[in-house]
Parts: C-alpha cells; sequence; structure tokens
C-alpha cells in the first residue's frame, strides 16, 4: 500500500515536523560555507597589504581575525552536527512507537518481512545526522557560489558549471551501478540474519544431533551471496568516487589556469579575483563530492525508508473508537471461518456456539482439530475470514487491545515469558500492585515456590524464563493469566508440563475462577479437568461435533462409535 500523491506517507510527515530544524541547518550551512573563504581572503590580504607595508600590527589584526572566523566556523558546524542529532532523536521519539506497533502486527499475522525494521528505521534516523545529510544542505549553496563565478566572469561560470554537470553525471552513473546491487545486497542481509536467527533458537538440537556443520556450510552459502553484492556495488561506487575527487581536484586547476589565461589577454580584472574564482569553484562542487562518496549511505537510507513506508502503509495506525463497557464475559462465536494468517488453509469451518458469562468450558478434540487456532480467536489474535466472534455482543477482534487486555487472560501451548522479575511477569510488566501480583499467585498456588527462592517476587527469571523449569515457566504464565481477576481466561493445554502437585494446583485455580465468575475455556487432552468443568466443546477437523452440558457430552461420547459424535455431530443446548 503506497500513498497517494495528495496523501504524504506517516513517515514523511513525521520528517516534515522536523522542517524548522532543517531551515536552521541551511542557514548556518549558507554561514560555514561562506567562511571557508577566509583561508584565501587571509592570503590576499598577507600578500597584498602585509608584505607591501611589511606592518606587524596589520598581520597581527589579520591572524586574529582569521583564527576568530575559524573558531566560528568550527563553532557553526559543531552546532549544525548537533541540531541534527537532535533532530534525528526527535524523529526517533515520534515514530518508535508506531514501528515498534507496526512490527508488533506484523509478527502478529506471521509474517516475516517486518524482521528487519528496526534496522531500517536506525538507517533513517542515523542518516538524518549523517555527513551525507550535511553535503545535501550544502548543495543549495553550490548554486549560490556557481553564480558569483558567472558574475565574476563568464567563461569561467561556464567552466565552474560544466566541472558541476560532469560531477552530477558521475553522480548519476553512481546511482545506476549501485542500486541494484545494494538492494540486492540488503536482501540477502535480511535473508542471512533471518537464518542465523532460526537457527541458533535451536541451539540444542542442532548440537544434539551434529547439525551445525551443515548449517553453518547453508549460511555460509548467503553470507558469500551478500559479500559479492556488496563487493560489486562497492567497486562501482569506489571508481565513481575516485572520479569524483579527480574532477574536483581538476577542476580548480583548471579555473586557476583559466583565469591565469584570462588576466594575459587583459580579459579579468586582477590576481586577486582570479584565485577567488578559482576557490569558489572547487568549493562549489564539493557537496557533489562528499555526496557521491557518501552514495552508499544515500542508497541504504533511501531503501529502508521505502521499506518503512510500505510497513506503515500495511498496518496503518487504529483510531481511536468510544471507550466500550468492562465486559462480563459472555462469549459468541457466529459461524466462524479462519486459517492461520497469511495460508489459504482453512482451519475452522464455519463453527457456532455460546458460552455465558462465568462458565467453564473444556475444549477437547484429536491434534489438528484447530482448538489452539481456536483458542487465538477467542481471544482476538487472529482474524476471522468469516464470522464473528463476540464479547458482550462487540466484535473481540476489533477491539482495543489496550483497553480490553485487562479482562482478559491468555495461556497459549508455547509459553512465553520476559527477562525481568517473578513479579513484573505476573503482572504483565504494568503498575506493580504486590497485592494483585500475590493474589494470582496464591490463586495458582505458586506463592509458597516464591517465598522459598532467595529474592522471593523479585526472583529474575532470565531470557524466556531460561532459569526456571517448564512446570514452573507454566504456572508463571498461569498467573498472569489470572492477574487483575480478568473476566474471560482461555488457558491452551495448561497442565501439559505439570506435575501431580501442578495439576492439582490447576484445578484448584479453576475452581476459583469459577467462583470469582470468570468465563474460562481450557483446552486439554488430560481427563481429569473435566469435573471442574460446566460444559464440553468437541472439535474435530474444525467443525464442532458436540457441544453442551459436560455429563450430555460425555454420555455421548461414551456412546458406541455408530452412535457417537464422530461420526454424527451432538450439539446440545447452547
Amino acid at each position: 500500500m503506497k500513498p497517494s500523491l495528495t496523501q504524504m506517507s506517516e513517515l514523511s510527515e513525521a520528517l516534515m515536523t522536523l522542517r524548522g530544524t532543517f531551515k536552521r541547518v541551511l542557514l548556518f550551512s549558507l554561514v560555514t560555507n561562506l567562511l571557508v573563504l577566509v583561508p584565501t581572503a587571509y592570503m590576499l590580504e598577507v600578500y597584498d597589504r602585509v608584505l607591501n607595508s611589511r606592518s606587524h600590527g596589520t598581520l597581527l589584526m589579520l591572524t586574529l581575525l582569521v583564527i576568530a572566523a575559524y573558531v566560528m566556523m568550527e563553532i557553526l558546524e559543531w552546532v549544525r552536527a548537533e541540531m541534527l542529532q537532535r533532530a534525528g532523536l526527535q524523529f526517533d521519539a515520534r515514530v518508535n512507537a508506531r514501528i515498534f506497533g507496526a512490527i508488533f502486527h506484523e509478527r502478529l499475522a506471521g509474517s516475516q518481512g517486518s524482521s528487519n525494521a528496526w534496522s531500517d528505521f536506525r538507517t533513517v534516523r542515523d542518516f538524518i545526522s549523517s555527513p551525507a545529510m550535511l553535503a545535501i544542505f550544502d548543495a543549495p549553496i553550490s548554486l549560490l557560489l556557481l553564480i558569483v563565478i558567472f558574475l565574476i566572469n563568464v567563461w569561467m561560470g561556464v567552466a565552474a558549471l560544466a566541472g558541476a554537470v560532469a560531477l552530477a553525471l558521475v553522480a548519476y552513473v553512481t546511482e545506476k551501478k549501485t542500486h541494484k546491487p545494494l538492494s540486492q545486497a540488503n536482501q540477502h542481509a535480511a535473508a542471512a540474519q533471518n537464518y542465523a536467527d532460526s537457527s541458533l533458537r535451536n541451539a540444542e538440537v542442532i548440537e544434539a544431533m551434529g547439525m551445525l556443520d551443515a548449517l553453518s556450510r547453508r549460511w555460509s552459502e548467503k553470507q558469500r551471496k551478500l559479500l559479492a553484492l556488496q563487493a560489486e556495488a562497492s567497486d562501482h561506487a569506489g571508481m565513481n568516487a575516485a572520479w569524483s575527487k579527480f574532477l574536483n581536484l581538476t577542476q580548480s586547476s583548471l579555473l586557476l589556469g583559466m583565469g591565469a589565461w584570462l588576466m594575459i589577454r587583459g580579459d579579468f580584472p586582477s590576481g586577486g579575483v582570479m584565485i577567488v574564482a578559482s576557490v569558489l569553484g572547487g568549493r562549489a562542487v564539493a557537496p557533489l563530492v562528499q555526496l557521491i562518496g557518501q552514495w552508499k549511505t544515500v542508497i541504504n537510507a533511501r531503501d529502508a525508508h521505502a521499506r518503512l513506508d510500505e510497513l506503515l502503509g500495511k498496518t496503518p495506525a487504529k483510531k481511536q473508537d468510544m471507550p466500550l463497557p468492562a465486559p462480563t464475559g459472555a462469549l459468541a462465536v457466529e459461524g466462524v471461518v479462519a486459517a492461520a494468517p497469511g495460508t489459504p488453509l482453512t482451519i475452522i469451518r464455519g463453527i457456532s456456539f455460546a458460552v455465558p458469562a462465568g462458565t467453564t468450558v473444556a475444549i477437547i478434540g484429536p491434534t489438528g482439530s484447530g482448538k489452539s487456532t481456536l483458542a487465538r480467536l477467542l481471544v482476538g489474535l487472529w482474524p476471522t475470514a468469516s464470522g464473528k466472534v463476540r464479547l458482550d455482543g462487540a466484535d473481540i477482534h476489533d477491539w482495543n487491545k489496550a483497553e480490553l487486555g485487562p479482562y482478559i487472560g491468555y495461556l497459549p501451548q508455547d509459553v512465553e515469558l520476559f527477562d525481568g522479575s517473578i513479579a513484573e511477569n505476573i503482572s504483565r510488566f504494568g503498575e506493580l500492585d504486590m497485592s494483585l501480583v500475590e493474589s494470582a499467585a496464591r490463586t495458582v498456588g505458586l506463592h509458597e515456590l516464591i517465598c522459598a527462592l532467595p529474592q522471593g517476587y523479585d526472583t529474575p527469571i532470565g531470557d524466556d524464563g531460561c532459569f526456571l523449569s517448564g512446570g514452573q515457566r507454566q504456572r508463571v504464565a498461569l498467573a498472569r493469566a489470572v492477574y487483575g481477576s480478568p473476566r474471560l481466561i482461555v488457558l491452551d493445554e495448561p497442565n501439559s508440563s505439570l506435575d501431580e502437585v501442578g495439576e492439582q494446583a490447576l484445578l484448584r485455580t479453576l475452581q476459583a475462577l469459577k467462583a470469582q465468575g470468570a468465563t474460562t475455556l481450557i483446552i486439554s487432552h488430560r481427563p481429569n479437568i473435566l469435573p471442574v468443568v460446566e460444559r464440553i466443546l468437541v472439535l474435530r477437523e474444525g467443525t464442532v461435533q458436540g457441544y453442551g452440558p459436560r455429563d450430555e457430552i460425555l454420555s455421548a461420547l461414551a456412546r458406541p462409535p455408530a452412535e457417537s459424535p464422530t461420526s454424527t455431530p451432538v450439539v446440545v443446548a447452547s
């Protein structure tokens, strides 16, 4: 999704907010470029005034003036660099949360295209304060200097313009020769990084089965393609940078020679003006020379900007809707058809059922029947292809998650914890209310275990809870799910890593949730949770094979195969 000609992209709008800073930097650039001529003016004054007058006072004053000009120039250079650095920080502050949200939603949708978005964001941000950006601000001054040269002498102006055109041609050739290999190199770099990350996440499997050499060879192959493309781009860029320096040096000397020739003919006023014109000619093309030398940076920033624009265009910022009242937990699934985001394979096939508020439901069925997909739909993670999942009558997928989140508890099949303390993980990294944290831990039977740890609730758990056992991670995640007394709780295989003690704690947790009036849906292959549920939903191949009161569904499942829900759906009252 690309912005229309009349609609500015979000990223461009963020850059436009910096235009005040950019105007000030342009003004500073004008002054610094004029101050660059101070050494030439000093040299001319020394030769013209000091040597003729032999005045020590004049020499001293000129020297003090030129030193003051140098100090002023360096201060202005520092100030404009600092202004651009602050502009980059302002850009970061304005956009980083939006980029984070866009990456999050792309990952949520199963897309890996956003894996290098942070790198792209840093590239654009750092470009704002890069030498290439300073060269861009110096470029308009070049036009002013060319006009001054034309005013001094038309023929020298033509020569200076010809040099600028030649350098512009070198810049064009550099763009044509380097853009494609650099863009492809960036794509290969992203692919190599993704491959390395995905491989290293399975380090234990790789080590145990001796797969390291084979995977390393595949990564090296991807890396070689990346390096070959970077080398190709660098070869072209280096050659063109050498040409640009050659043209710059040649132009200064040629302008000086042309001035001398014109002066010999009597078409030039004085030697001093001749030297000034040659210096101005070299200075006029200096920004182009610098830009060509920094062209790789320019291309990388441009491509990164385009990719970020595409990312933000695909995941537009959500509008702030009217806040909805706190849900009671009444759930309704209406003719839902769904697939995993980004795939055409339908997993859930037109299911409908309703769960009254405060009801506990067990979702059972064979592997691959769509239970985990249904869990994601119930908490609004995945969109439906058709139909709706409603909580208290509102579409749960479209509900503002920041508003809805405190009322939802979710324990996925693959437990994920975050680097931080146990208390921070249980509290969902929000405002730390230790009374609520302790209450959640007590609800899942985790309080005594936590108190036995050296740092108690402040114990750090490491990245993804690596300092905890599988059962401990699952119980911490369960405490996080029930934190703050949510109204709708979905638990996907909450007892998969639990021992007997943990399973007993889980049963007590389900009874406590029922007493609190929470609507709880639990997916499990183990029958020991069935005594505490009120209803059972039977899934097979993405369709509802039975739904109703626990005892009636269990009776239906106990019938002979010809009469069981595996052959004929048994849907008892919803």
